[in-house]
This record gives structure tokens, C-alpha cells and sequence, in this order.
């Protein structure tokens, strides 16, 4: 009997494979997807471990943040991460990037651990576990049952990783596996749902997905149609900057199809009232209050940028809210043909579910492609303003077209809806990218001024 035979049981205790923790520890900061890259890992717990298939675990671990733990004995403050772990006896070259290390010690002593997601063999045979619905400990996998995916589809794992991991299965599917796990069902499999059911064609529907029920309810990943030949919007907009052309056409375009989905998402969940404006400017003033403490380049901003706010407590209501996409830019969007597609509805990963599920104005979604335009022309030197200008009076005209409303009309929310997005990416890139830190600072500064 060879050491993997420990993963014939479907589970096994957490506390058995915490000699995995002093691996993960220095493996899990690395990762692109790891959220907790400025706060040091004081404490990594496995929570759940199964066996997807000999060879092949699947693991939930809690990265705690703080030693001291929250009121009641609660799991100190961190955060829940995905993790499907290949174990083999001996190392093999061909791991790559893939490899994580050798346990020293416990239960998996002497065994190598790798990211199964980078193995051709375990990625195919995930998708097997998923064309077939059934359970394997606490996951469930389920799918459309008017849905058959085909079986021997050839994996290949997406290089672009953002804070999940996405593996392409023969461009004809494509999974998406969350990495950090909140409990709920995540948006990205609930909205497509929902939105298909509404006839919805902008964004492909869900056909197969996993969920867990230990050591609590969540959605932990999403198979959906691929879109083959696919561009998506920020290439697109770079390829346009480079040579010159102009972009307002495909900007019009993208303005309808993004009122096409907040029509279908005003029908598919329950609409909110208009009126919450002063609640709304208190929780973007206390975001650019927290931001200003950690990045210390906006404090001088504070003053002009408050101002937005509070203009937004006493303007006009605007439109209802509703279910929104909730971290919309040209990244989130492909154009196949001559068609818009919009994707990635799990909302910005760092923020609670709940709020990731709950009704926003529309406006924010608008706001952050019109900041993601003017990233886009900043790509380029000399920067040209005036195209990221033409591009945002297009994709509202294209917007409200559709949608009736004109959000260039909605002055008041629409600029502290950019100033709190453009709050957000100071953040992100202080953080982050550093060095990408000037593009929304530049917006900042613009933004700061009143009436802007």
C-alpha cells in the first residue's frame, strides 16, 4: 500500500493535514489570487479536506490576519481560500510552477504538493466530477439538465488570473474556480442564472457548478459556455488607441448592451426605492476616509473629494436600485462578432458578499467603465483625454438609448459615483501596482474640483 492510500476515505479531519499549513503559508502570499498580501498570515487552519479522486484533494483553509479573535470566540479576522492539491510521491520536473513542496512531517510526510489546477490529467478529470451530477463529501456537484457537456475536452489553464482561476476545457467551456470563499450563493453563478431565465442573451448562461456545504453554504465554482474568438473590451481599446482609430462606435454599443442587462437584472430580482442618497454618501465618505489613512497622497483631496459626497446626499435620486453587475470595466466585457457579452458577475471579491448581492444604483456600474476608459487612453503616451472624453459621451449615449435615462443627466451621481471608484483604485494600486498608482490620482484630482 503506497502513503496516498490515506485519500481513499472521502474525508478526512482538518487537524490530520495540518502539516500542510507550513507549505501553504509561504506558498498562498505568492499567489496572484491571495488577497491578504499587505497583512502577514499570523495563523493557516485547514477547515475541510475531500478527495475529489486518488491523487487529488480538495481543501478549504482559513488564513487568519490577527491572533486575537473576534467577540464570542469567533474565527479571527481572515479569509477562506480554494485549494485543489495534487499529492504524489515523487517530485516531478514537469510540475513547474505548480509545485508547492514536500511535507516534512504528519500524515502526508515525504509526499510532494502541487497545484492541481496546473495538471492537465486533474483538471480533466474535474470537469468529469462535473458532467456527472453527484456529491463527494460535503460538494455537491450539480447542472442544467438540458445542458450535456461533452466528455475528453482538453484543459488548459487561463494565464491571465485575477482573484480566481479560470480553466478553458476544448474552447467550448469555461470554468471558473473561486478562490476566496465567503458563505452564500456567489453572484457570478446567481446573475447568469437568473439572467437566462429572463431570455437575457448578453451573458452566457450556467451549466454545471460546485458547491459545498461544509463548513458552510457556498458556491465554489461556475462552468459556463466559452466565447471562441472573443475579444475582450480592454484589448480591444488598447488595439484601438495603438493604431489610431477611433472607438466611440464599439463604445455606443457597449452602452447598449449594458443597459440591455440592468433592464434584465430590474426584472429578474426585486427593485429598490430611490432616496438613498445620504445613506449612500456617508458609507463612500467613510471609504474616502479609511483610504486617506492608508495612502497618504489623497489626503489633499480629502476636502474637494468630500464635496462630491455630500452634493450626492441632496441631488436628484436617480434611477431605482437594483441587482448591478458591481465591478464593471472593459475587462469584464467580450465582443464576439458584432455583439457585447458582459461577464464576471461575482462583484469586487474584497467586499462582503451580502453587499456584492444586494441592490446599487446602476449608476455605479456606469461610473466604472467611464473609469475604465480613461485608463485605457492613459495606456498611451502622450495620454489623450480627449479620446477617453468621446468614448464616455458614447457609451452614454448608447446607454440611455436603451435605457431611457440619460446618466450625463444625472450630474450629481454620476461624479460622486466616479469619485468613489476612483477612491477604490487609489487603494487597489497603492497596494497592488504601485506604479499604476498616477492614473487614478490624475482622475482624483480632477474629480476633487468643485462641480466637476
Amino acid at each position: 500500500m503506497t502513503k496516498t492510500a490515506f485519500l481513499r476515505p472521502r474525508s478526512a479531519p482538518a487537524e490530520s493535514l495540518e502539516s500542510l499549513a507550513g507549505l501553504l503559508r509561504e506558498w498562498l502570499p505568492l499567489q496572484r489570487w491571495f488577497a491578504g498580501k499587505d497583512r502577514p498570515v499570523t495563523d493557516l487552519g485547514v477547515l475541510s479536506t475531500t478527495e475529489l479522486f486518488p491523487g487529488c484533494l480538495h481543501v478549504l483553509v482559513h488564513a487568519a490576519h490577527g491572533g486575537v479573535p473576534a467577540p464570542g470566540g469567533a474565527t479571527p479576522a481572515g479569509d477562506c481560500y480554494q485549494l485543489l492539491l495534487g499529492v504524489r510521491e515523487r517530485p516531478s520536473p514537469r510540475l513547474g510552477k505548480a509545485l508547492i513542496g514536500t511535507v516534512r512531517d504528519g500524515l502526508l510526510a515525504g509526499l510532494t504538493v502541487y497545484d492541481a489546477l496546473q495538471d492537465p490529467r486533474a483538471a480533466q478529470l474535474l470537469l468529469e466530477r462535473l458532467r456527472r451530477p453527484g456529491t463527494a463529501g460535503p460538494l455537491h456537484f450539480e447542472g442544467d439538465p438540458a445542458q450535456e457537456v461533452p466528455a475528453g475536452l482538453v484543459p488548459r489553464l487561463l494565464n491571465a488570473e485575477q482573484s480566481n482561476s479560470s480553466l478553458v476545457y476544448g474552447d467550448e467551456y469555461i470554468l471558473k474556480v473561486f478562490r476566496r470563499i465567503q458563505p452564500g450563493v456567489n453572484p457570478d453563478l446567481e446573475v447568469p442564472g437568473a439572467l437566462a431565465r429572463q431570455g437575457c442573451h448578453r451573458v452566457p448562461a450556467p451549466v454545471a457548478w460546485l458547491r459545498t456545504t461544509h463548513p458552510f453554504k457556498a458556491t465554489l465554482g461556475v462552468l459556463q459556455p466559452y466565447l471562441r474568438n472573443a475579444a475582450d473590451g480592454w484589448t480591444l481599446a488598447l488595439d484601438a488607441l495603438a493604431s489610431g482609430d477611433d472607438f466611440t462606435v464599439q463604445a455606443h454599443a457597449l452602452g447598449r448592451a449594458t443597459a440591455d442587462v440592468h433592464l434584465a437584472l430590474s426584472s429578474a430580482f426585486p427593485v429598490g426605492a430611490p432616496g438613498q442618497n445620504g445613506r449612500t454618501a456617508a458609507a463612500m465618505t467613510e471609504r474616502l476616509t479609511a483610504a486617506a489613512h492608508a495612502v497618504p497622497a489623497l489626503q489633499p483631496y480629502v476636502p474637494g473629494l468630500r464635496s462630491a459626497f455630500a452634493a450626492l446626499a441632496t441631488c436628484d435620486a436617480g434611477p431605482p436600485a437594483q441587482r448591478i453587475h458591481g465591478d464593471l470595466h472593459l475587462g469584464q466585457v467580450l465582443r464576439a462578432g458584432r455583439e457585447w457579452f458582459v461577464i464576471d458577475f461575482e462583484g469586487e471579491p474584497s467586499r462582503p458578499l451580502s453587499e456584492r448581492r444586494s441592490a446599487h444604483s446602476p449608476v455605479r456600474d456606469i461610473a466604472g467603465m467611464l473609469r475604465s476608459f480613461d485608463y485605457a487612453a492613459r495606456q498611451r503616451r502622450p495620454w489623450r483625454p480627449e479620446w477617453a472624453r468621446r468614448c464616455r459621451e458614447a457609451y452614454c449615449a448608447g446607454y440611455a438609448a436603451r435605457a431611457g435615462w440619460d446618466p450625463r443627466k444625472k450630474h450629481g451621481l454620476l461624479r460622486a459615483y466616479e469619485t468613489d471608484r476612483a477612491v477604490y483604485e487609489v487603494l487597489y494600486e497603492a497596494r497592488h501596482r504601485p506604479d499604476w498608482l498616477p492614473v487614478p490620482m490624475a482622475a482624483i484630482e480632477r474629480l476633487a474640483v468643485r462641480g466637476d
